[in-house]
């Protein structure tokens, strides 16, 4: 498929890319010069000077400023009225033109800087055309004090058209807002009878290309007194000193696009004037004014008109601002009760789940997930968990991105396409991007009706050039997919929670690692303990043990039968008590050696093993299964208590089995070397899997299976010593079988 632009979207860039700033031409009610303001020189003119003047353009070139008028305006004292920082047209005075001029009239002087250069416009200074004569301040004085008395934003503007209409006579003015994506929606409107009504109906982006869209911002007012003007260009094209067209971004009088004033016929609007709604530095909505005739509007009435609206602008400012402040004060309420609940909780998990109805209320959502690397908790209404695990890795694979956020699923996510059936908008922020915790919110789909003025397709003209529509009928268009929008708010609380999520992770390891530290010297303590009470007791248990053999040798015959009984229950209860010390002593030992690694041959280590255990299970049936093992690196002593252990507890409690079976085995993985013994004997049961690495911890009688409980404590201890994992699966009866892993190294050569 080829994604060579069309002829449409072609004209739609010439339109967005036209410069409208620098037109090369003016309205015709007034007339322009450019001014050298060093030498007061006329650098460049308006081709219609010679209906104001009786001079040509290029007549008027060259000479100084104070030939073209009467005496008693000195331009320069004039300009000491203008302040410095002042970008747009500023009244300096009133002027007549040069005798024998066509034009004998008061001419009102609006100047500005811009580039360096000092623009003069000049105007009928009594034009007045409004209904209103006279004074506007008390009117903008009691416009303000109405302003304060409204309850909503839509009053506001209400209040504004009102006063707006009554100040210029215009046949209509209303009202609009801008969304996110550049739509104007009317909120207010007044017309009088005749003229169409545009109440609730929506404009699309497109009608205002980009860089209007800016000039809007920048320029609050904006007039067209008649779109049938004939543009009056400006001589030279290219101003002298700069060696580009003029710039009159700010100028009161710059023509505006054909497309544009192809648009307002269509629209049966030959006046406009629009004044902006600027709210913190951007294009918020505008005010704009229509008339079906060609209407002037004076400058008194345009500053009246440009204070009402700036008024109004901070009014709304005002109003967002509050609304702001207590939208953030909610959120970081929320903030504040959920990190509450981590810190009182294991984990960041636990402590949001704990407060599900907060999570959800914190993005106005409808659902959320809860994604870290062990699981994928849900909450509310969202997709199912698989559909949620393609998101995180398809958001995993974003890069370094923090926080994803769409309003429109099935637009921004095109690899998900089922994603779409379920939710309209996706918010993410990931908590670890290493170990892949997410958090995600969801939204869903809002089906709109929007109300457009007019179909708001574009169409081009024969030449090429786009053609605005011809109808502003109303034309409603449903539109789906889209969730309502994430507001910038909901995005930075989201980083702000992220931030604080990431606070609460670092304290909760820094108690982790300090808890590990004080574990470390207990154990160092009890190691300690019990190495030294293992040697302390092994010489009175050696006494007891021999003192009942001497007394059983010299006294033996004169005991009664009870007492040789006693004295055997002595003599054996001492000898368990000494290989319970010496188990406990090696047991205490394991974690003071240090390991000594060097390669190990597994299979050696179990053949020795095996023929050291004969006596143990000489006269029974015993079929081993031995797979080729592997070498590993570890620390051989170490390892042949490891294996003995688990041999000979495989051989112990397989006794009442004919035959026995025992299979020793291992399992090659990425990382580490899995080693398992496996046998078909008592078994045990997984209820109580977690205490069969303790110390003194028996899951059968002593009567019927002999051991101190202290060999798989030490199975566990040697191999985490090893930096590996140990663990036993088993069914009562079913046997069982233990499991241990070491991490794999480069085998020495």
């Amino acid at each position: 498929m080829s994604n060579a632009p069309t002829p449409l979207d072609q004209a739609i860039e010439r339109c967005a890319e036209e410069p409208i700033q620098v037109p090369g031409s003016i309205q015709p009610q007034g007339f322009l010069l450019v001014l050298d303001e060093t030498a007061l020189e006329v650098l460049q003119a308006s081709e219609n000077v010679e209906q104001w003047l009786g001079l040509r353009a290029s007549e008027v070139l060259g000479m100084p400023f104070r030939a073209l008028v009467r005496e008693g305006f000195e331009l320069r004292e004039q300009l000491a009225l203008l302040p410095d920082a002042q970008a747009f047209p500023f009244h300096i005075g009133d002027l007549q033109l040069r005798q024998g001029a066509p034009c004998q009239g008061l001419l009102r002087v609006l100047a500005h800087r811009h580039e360096q250069l000092l623009i003069l416009e000049f105007e009928p200074s009594q034009r007045r055309s409004g209904p209103l004569q006279g004074d506007y301040y008390p009117l903008v004085r009691a416009f303000v004090d109405t302003l304060h008395q409204a309850n909503s934003i839509e009053e506001l503007l209400q209040h504004s058209i009102e006063q707006i209409k009554r100040i210029t006579g215009f046949g209509r003015v209303k009202a609009y807002s801008f969304d996110s994506e550049g739509n104007g929606t009317v909120l207010s409107e007044l017309a009088d009878p005749g003229y169409p009504s545009y109440l609730g109906l929506c404009f699309p982006a497109s009608d205002i290309p980009r860089q209007a869209r800016e000039l809007y911002r920048i320029n609050r007012i904006r007039l067209i007194e008649d779109a049938n003007y004939q543009p009056s260009p400006l001589h030279p094209t290219l101003n002298p000193r700069t060696g580009r067209p003029l710039d009159m971004s700010f100028a009161t009088l710059r023509s505006v696009s054909p497309v544009h004033l192809q648009y307002m016929r269509n629209m049966e609007t030959l006046a406009s004037m629009s004044l902006s709604i600027v709210v913190d530095d951007r294009l918020w909505g505008l005010i704009s004014c229509h008339h079906a005739q060609p209407r002037a509007v004076d400058f008194q009435t345009r500053t009246a008109c440009e204070l009402l609206a700036s008024v109004l602008s901070l009014q709304i400012e005002s109003r967002e601002s509050h609304d702001s402040t207590r939208t953030l004060l909610a959120l970081r309420e929320r903030i504040v009760r959920m990190l509450a609940s981590m810190a009182d909780h294991d984990s960041v998990s636990a402590g949001l789940l704990d407060l599900p109805e907060v999570l959800l209320a914190f993005a106005d959502a409808s659902g959320a997930a809860i994604i870290s690397a062990e699981r994928c908790d849900l909450i509310g209404d969202t997709p199912s968990e698989a559909q949620v695990t393609a998101l995180v890795h398809w958001l995993a694979r974003r890069g370094d991105e923090l926080v994803f956020h769409s309003d429109n699923v099935g637009r921004d996510i095109d690899e998900l396409a089922e994603l779409a059936d379920q939710v309209g908008g996706v918010l993410a922020v990931a908590i670890s991007q290493i170990h892949s915790h997410y958090l995600v919110w969801f939204r869903p789909e809002q089906v709109r009706r929007v109300n457009w003025a007019g179909r708001p397709d574009k169409t081009i003209s024969p030449l090429g050039q786009l053609s605005p529509r011809h109808s502003f009928a109303r034309w409603q268009e449903v539109v789906r997919g889209f969730s309502l929008p994430w507001s910038p708010m909901i995005l930075d609380a989201v980083l702000e929670l992220r931030s604080a999520v990431l606070g609460i992770v670092l304290r909760k390891a820094e108690e982790l690692a300090q808890l590990a530290g004080e574990l470390k010297r207990s154990n160092k303590e009890l190691e300690a303990f019990s190495y030294s009470v293992s040697h302390d007791l092994r010489a009175p248990l050696r006494h007891i043990a021999g003192y009942s053999e001497l007394l059983g040798e010299i006294e033996g015959e004169r005991l009664s039968e009870r007492g040789h009984r006693f004295l055997t229950h002595i003599g054996e209860a001492a000898q368990f008590a000494g290989s319970l010390v010496d188990n406990l002593l090696n047991f205490s030992q394991m974690g003071r050696s240090a390991l000594r690694l060097s390669d190990v041959d597994l299979n050696a280590l179990v053949d020795s093993i095996r023929v050291e255990l004969e006596p143990d299970y000489q006269g029974r049936e015993v079929i081993w299964e031995i797979a080729p093992l592997p070498k590993v690196i570890a620390d051989p002593a170490f390892i042949n208590m490891v294996l003995h252990n688990l041999l000979s507890n495989a051989i112990k409690y397989s006794r009442d089995r004919a035959p026995a079976r025992i299979e020793v085995g291992s399992v090659q993985h990425e990382r580490e070397t899995e080693v398992y013994v496996r046998d078909n004997g008592v078994g045990f049961d997984m209820a109580y899997a977690n205490k069969l690495f303790g110390v003194f911890q028996r899951l059968h009688r002593m009567e019927d299976f002999e051991g101190t409980g202290i060999g798989l404590a030490s199975v566990r201890r040697i191999i985490e010593r090893h930096d590996g994992r140990v663990w036993a699966d088993g069914q009562p009866d079913q046997g069982a079988s233990f499991h241990f892993v070491l991490p794999r190294f480069q085998a020495h050569s």
